[in-house]
């Protein structure tokens, strides 16, 4: 199965989106249905061990380009989900880990797959960002096999669930980009300061470029 489209997120930049969608924390909590995503050392997990650990957790999304650094997602890394999805009249829970196999300012890739008692799937997708007008397009894709009674459905079900899901997430994001502009508004109010060198080196680590690529104004 194959799904692709471009969501808009408006008055917005590339960098804020690309800083908003490096943070694992504002991407679990802007996915529908998804319990934890957090970083593994491999894509062997024990998610019953990893449901106990995230029980109590207490973790927020942020603009602060520091606490996003030293969490972002990697290249090479990889990620196990709790993500309930309904399909129809089956409302299955996947245990999903998901590998970063390309990041690059503006790009990113990932591969994974995901299972439940009765379905399955194996999964590439990307997704690539790029400015317009009002603010941000992002153009996704993904192409997935789907294996046991979700696939019996097939695409005719399975792909507005699909745009269901991508339009919620963004949607979400979307509405997290705006509060932090609020934010953000508030403490140029309290201080008019430019932001440090330090601050432009952590925002160039979070994009995945380098200093030298990074704006000089």
């Amino acid at each position: 199965m194959e799904f692709s489209g471009t969501f808009e997120l408006e008055e917005t930049t590339v960098d804020e989106v690309w800083l908003a969608l490096s943070d694992p924390v504002l991407v679990e909590q802007s996915l529908p249905g998804c319990e934890f995503l957090i970083r593994v050392d491999d894509t062997d997990v024990d998610f019953d061990e990893l449901r106990d650990e995230t029980t109590d957790r207490e973790v927020e999304p942020t603009a602060d380009p520091e606490v996003i650094a030293e969490r972002a997602f990697e290249e090479g890394g990889h990620y196990a989900a709790l993500m309930q999805i309904s399909v129809g009249p089956v409302n299955p829970t996947f245990e999903t880990v998901v590998t970063i196999d390309h990041r690059e300012y503006p790009e990113m890739s990932a591969v994974g797959e995901g299972s439940s008692s009765n379905s399955s799937f194996e999964m590439s997708s990307g997704m690539s960002l790029s400015e317009t007008d009002d603010g941000v397009a992002v153009e996704w894709e993904t192409e997935a096999d789907v294996f046991g009674k979700i696939a019996q459905m097939g695409q005719r079900v399975v792909n507005p669930v699909a745009n269901r899901v991508v339009k919620r997430f963004f949607s979400s994001v979307q509405d997290q980009l705006r509060e932090r502009q609020l934010a953000a508004e508030g403490d140029a109010t309290a201080d008019e300061s430019d932001p440090t060198e330090s601050d432009r080196g952590l925002v160039d680590r979070v994009l995945g470029r380098s200093g030298s690529d990074s704006s000089d104004s």
